[in-house]
């Protein structure tokens, strides 16, 4: 998992599966992430594998922090088999779903202002 920053935003590009072995850098990713208070923090789901029931509670762990700490987290690059998850389990109702990572982006810009 890699860290980028754009525009005020942290992005973690997930990469591979988002499962409990993920978790040590899911953690760091978004101890890097959130270190200097971005605007948001975006879920670039684009190269991301397989996701299971370990890896939603690791994304719903992630939301919770960022509620804590009052960061809006923002997600793209769903396909529409996890986009449906993301619905059916209620996850898209503290995150905001993108199309990409422009929209994400500026997405996080305007909720800013």
């Amino acid at each position: 998992m890699a860290v980028r920053r754009r525009s005020g935003s942290a992005l973690i590009d997930l990469v591979g599966d988002v499962n409990g072995q993920a978790a040590g850098a899911l953690e760091s990713a978004w101890k890097q992430a959130t270190h200097q208070r971005p605007h948001a923090v975006v879920l670039n789901f684009e190269r991301a594998g397989f996701i299971n029931s370990t890896g939603i509670a690791l994304i719903v762990e992630l939301l919770a922090s960022a509620r804590k700490q009052r960061i809006p987290v923002r997600a793209y690059g769903l396909t529409d088999h996890y986009r449906e998850i993301f619905e059916i389990t209620r996850l898209a109702d503290f995150l905001a779903i993108n199309p990409d990572e422009d929209s994400a982006v500026r997405g996080a810009e305007r909720s800013t202002t």
